[in-house]
């Protein structure tokens, strides 16, 4: 099954024509065809992302006066947003509520990412090694929409998980129906796997190795994290198991 880039369509022409939907005709829990029917859909996942509250966690609208707010599910998305891409992205989580308290950031207002954050830098080597691909060319969101609190490295616990699984990824996922969804970390394919009805997979390489899982005609694969410690714990005793991961996933589709 080929891999090969998709449909491009300008974001402005999605914009102005997405603006004149009426929402009642584009649940995202039924199929779209049309790159236009696909973004209105996305759009009212969104919304609902605004308008829903989590006991013990913040909303994207809360700091700096909504400046990082935006009309997808994850900010994320602002770059990594084509709605025909075969390659699907999902990272675990966008941000905390420490980092969101410094200065405003202008890149990540933009762009929706932090470009020279490690975990970005090496998911976007990985897609030019293996798919020939920018984040621009696939679609990339984050499991769990809402803001945890603490640092970057803080824990969301795996039935909030597991419950942003059912009411965002899974619908996007289903709405863009692409070839393959790389769900990046443990956490985040376990939380895929549980609603999809699987079992979990206990170690990340045996997620990694035989874990890979076909649900309503879409292929599932984890991958380590691309952080740091994601990267460092997959690579032990200097072995670059990452690069072999990302290309025996890639000849899989070939």
């Amino acid at each position: 099954m080929s891999l090969h880039i998709g449909n491009q369509y300008t974001r402005k022409k999605i914009q102005d024509e997405v603006a004149g939907c009426d929402n009642q005709s584009y649940s995202p829990y039924t199929v779209h065809e049309s790159t236009v029917a696909k973004s209105a859909a996305l759009r009212m996942l969104a919304e609902k992302r605004k308008n829903t509250r989590w006991d013990g966690y913040g909303n994207i609208g809360d700091y700096h006066n909504g400046a990082y707010e935006c009309d997808y599910v994850s900010p994320y998305t602002k770059t990594a947003g084509n709605v025909e891409a075969n390659v699907f992205v999902l990272l675990q989580d966008w941000s905390s509520d420490s980092w969101l308290k410094k200065p405003l950031n202008k890149n990540v207002q933009l762009l929706g990412y932090q470009p020279n954050l490690l975990t970005n830098k090496t998911l976007a080597g990985l897609l030019h090694e293996h798919f020939q691909m920018s984040l621009s060319d696939i679609y990339a969101t984050n499991l769990f929409p809402f803001v945890k609190l603490g640092g970057l490295s803080a824990s969301i616990h795996r039935s909030r998980l597991v419950q942003a699984a059912a009411e965002f990824a899974l619908p996007q996922i289903k709405v863009v129906r692409p070839v393959l969804v790389i769900c990046l970390g443990l956490e985040t394919f376990n939380s895929m796997r549980a609603v999809c009805g699987l079992s979990e997979c206990k170690l990340m390489s045996s997620a990694i190795e035989c874990g890979e899982f076909t649900f309503d005609n879409v292929k599932f694969w984890a991958q380590a994290h691309t952080g740091h410690w994601g990267q460092i714990n997959r690579n032990t005793a200097g072995v670059n198991r990452v690069r072999s991961d990302w290309r025996r996933m890639r000849q899989a589709f070939e």
